[in-house]
């Protein structure tokens, strides 16, 4: 794509050319001066210095507006930073990690520049997946027709990254008002570019793509970089479409200070690579152009003079306190007051499990007008959703708010947490992926989720409930039968829910969409239409997080269930009442958090604790409860805790081999009687 030439050394103002030095000289001394941090312990004990990409980012920062766009930069953008207004002392603060770091207060890694309140965000150390976020904010954009842009920076050999693909190939699907920019110094770390792509440049991987403007650009000249920059812009916001800016720029020094590129580069690529420093070559054009030596030096003496203040700034300024830790890492969920502890007693025809998820969906739909759904086979004609969840749901609020997404789980997921990040009172519903079993692809997108409001120190928090279908119990075998808590429960800052019957998969949704930050919700499919799950769901019902419900009451046994177990105990409790058995049924509905008082309450009570779960014993969340229990309730058992769940064996899809796999009333009444037989 040709570009005009809006600007030249012609064409552009002396006073913004020496603004523009300015800015390079600052940042290059800043850049220079951060490997001493390290040496007199300071901090900035990663540092990615950027000397080489001065002109694509200096550019960048040029053309976002902070009103208006969103800003992705990735750790090597310095310059990009400074360009776009943070501060000397604001980078300085980030570098080494002091509490009144804007990025994190010190909780992300160093040269992880943000500010959240102009929409510089705080990028992960996951190199190339904050492209994701930015597709979901430029889909924001267009849906609230919102004259911005979404700003993705990237190194070159992170587009090698799967989700790298998945994000421009849903820009490009949706028309979104997207820049990806691609700063390629030739280097990944010490790989070079040729083990990345048989391509010479990254951007050729997508000249397939429709809907997508390339424009290609020397990143080490400011001019061809600020000129791509503003065609970029323009284009997106006149098409809506995404754009790709591939910036040739040079690495002068190491990857960073961990890095020595003297053992994969020979001296003669070195000096090459110093000869084309852009700061030199800049400051000669201008001088060049007439601007004066005295005024240039003027400037030099400036910014050394703030880059002194703003270090002793930095240095006298507050480190992170220890008990900080545990600031931010979930936010307060929503605090229903209409019904005490998640229950309540109204009559009425009771509903299956699948129209209770149905019904709540389309209630807080209407609730709020600012919520979202999408997943794979969501919405096309009459159908919603591969079991049918959300039928119904695009016919009544349309394809802006219901919408299918591709078969990218990592796509869905990451263009949540970027919508979400748009406008505070976004709600987005997810279907991660039609099978919890099929979900894995998407998990570096849940590790983002999952530490985003930490890693912001409160700034940000994904608003994004993730519906899975999980579990066993009809026939599906691999991919079809799994569950995922045992594997995900011990990730910080998501909560996980599992409903047993339809009043709670009502309420616990509700609660879920109502909620700040990421909640995981597991939808036991042999439940959707079981009669056994059918309840009665008053409307407007809501379940708080954390609190577990006693099915049974009883005295002689406790079983800690969840989920599909719940019904197999329940059924195991009855049979054995004829007995004179008395067992009291434990229903958690949330895992994290789990209610341990209610835990504590029923072990001290009965004095013997069966843990039921479907997943497997081995590395199944059982033994975080049995743990808790150990640690808790130690000196009120009679027995040891036990466990009943899955074999540590895949599930077979012959129903022969999924029952021997699977927990059943069967192996549950086995275990209870040996426990009261002890």
């Amino acid at each position: 794509m040709k570009v005009a030439k809006v600007h030249s050394i012609e064409k552009t103002p002396k006073k913004k050319l020496l603004e523009w030095y300015k800015l390079l000289v600052l940042g290059r001394m800043i850049d220079e001066r951060a490997p001493n941090y390290l040496k007199q312990a300071l901090g900035w004990s990663y540092h990615a210095p950027y000397a080489g990409h001065d002109g694509i980012q200096l550019a960048i920062g040029q053309i976002f507006d902070k009103k208006l766009d969103h800003l992705f930069p990735y750790y090597r953008d310095m310059q990009t930073a400074l360009s776009a207004g943070c501060s000397a002392e604001e980078l300085i603060l980030n570098g080494i990690s002091k509490s009144t770091d804007l990025a994190s207060g010190g909780r992300h890694m160093s040269n992880h520049f943000a500010k959240p309140e102009w929409n510089i965000h705080n990028v992960s150390s996951c190199t190339g997946n904050h492209t994701l976020h930015a597709v979901g904010v430029a889909r924001g954009m267009k849906r609230y027709k919102h004259k911005g842009v979404a700003i993705s920076s990237q190194g070159e050999s992170s587009t090698s990254e799967g989700y790298c693909y998945e994000a421009i190939n849903g820009a490009s699907t949706e028309k979104l008002p997207v820049i990806f920019v691609f700063q390629d110094n030739g280097y990944g770390i010490s790989v070079p570019k040729r083990d990345q792509t048989a391509n010479e440049f990254a951007a050729d991987n997508f000249t397939g793509f429709k809907n997508l403007k390339i424009i290609h650009c020397d990143g080490k000249d400011v001019f061809d970089s600020m000129n791509a920059m503003i065609a970029a812009k323009d284009h997106a916001l006149k098409h809506s479409e995404p754009v790709i800016v591939h910036a040739h720029c040079i690495r002068i020094g190491n990857h960073s200070n961990s890095d020595k590129h003297e053992l994969y580069r020979d001296e003669k690529e070195i000096a090459d690579a110093l000869k084309q420093d852009p700061l030199p070559k800049y400051k000669k054009l201008i001088l060049k152009a007439g601007l004066k030596a005295s005024d240039l030096e003027k400037i030099e003496k400036e910014s050394k003079d703030e880059l002194m203040a703003a270090h002793k700034a930095a240095v006298k300024a507050p480190q992170p306190t220890p008990e900080s830790i545990w600031d931010f890492i979930i936010p307060e969920s929503y605090a229903g007051d209409k019904y005490d502890n998640g229950t309540h007693s109204e009559e009425g025809e009771p509903i299956k499990f699948i129209t209770a998820l149905n019904e709540t969906l389309k209630a807080e739909f209407r609730h709020n007008k600012d919520t979202f759904i999408w997943g794979q086979d969501m919405a096309n004609k009459e159908k919603g959703g591969i079991f049918n969840v959300s039928k119904g749901m695009q016919q009544e609020f349309g394809i802006e708010r219901v919408f299918n997404g591709p078969i990218a789980e990592d796509y869905i997921l990451g263009t949540a947490n970027g919508m979400s990040r748009f406008r505070d009172d976004i709600r987005i519903v997810v279907e991660g992926a039609e099978f919890a079993d099929y979900f894995w692809p998407a998990m570096e997108q849940y590790i983002e989720c999952s530490h985003d409001y930490w890693r912001s120190n409160g700034a940000f928090s994904p608003n994004v409930t993730i519906r899975l279908a999980s579990g066993g119990y009809i026939g599906g075998g691999l991919y079809h039968s799994q569950n995922l808590e045992g594997n995900l429960a011990g990730i910080p800052g998501v909560r996980i829910v599992c409903p047993s019957f339809a009043d709670d998969a009502a309420g616990l949704l509700r609660t879920s969409m109502r909620s700040k930050g990421p909640t995981l919700y597991l939808e036991p499919k042999s439940l959707y239409n079981s009669k056994e799950a059918m309840t009665v769901v008053p409307d407007d019902f809501e379940v708080p997080f954390g609190v577990a419900r006693t099915r049974r009451k009883g005295t002689d046994l406790s079983i800690i269930t969840y989920g599909n177990t719940t019904h197999f105990s329940l059924a195991v409790a009855e049979k054995l009442a004829e007995e004179g058995i008395n067992i009291e049924v434990v229903d958690l509905r949330s895992i994290v958090p789990m209610d341990e008082q209610a835990i504590i309450k029923t072990v001290s009570k009965t004095n013997r604790c069966l843990v039921v779960h479907e997943d497997k014993v081995f590395g199944g969340f059982g033994g975080e409860i049995v743990a808790f229990i150990n640690d808790n309730c130690f000196e009120e058992l009679d027995a040891p805790v036990k466990r009943v769940g899955s074999t540590f064996t895949p599930v077979g899809f012959n129903r022969i081999l999924e029952k021997a796999t699977l927990p059943n009333a069967d192996k549950i009444e086995e275990a209870v009687r040996s426990l009261l037989a002890y």
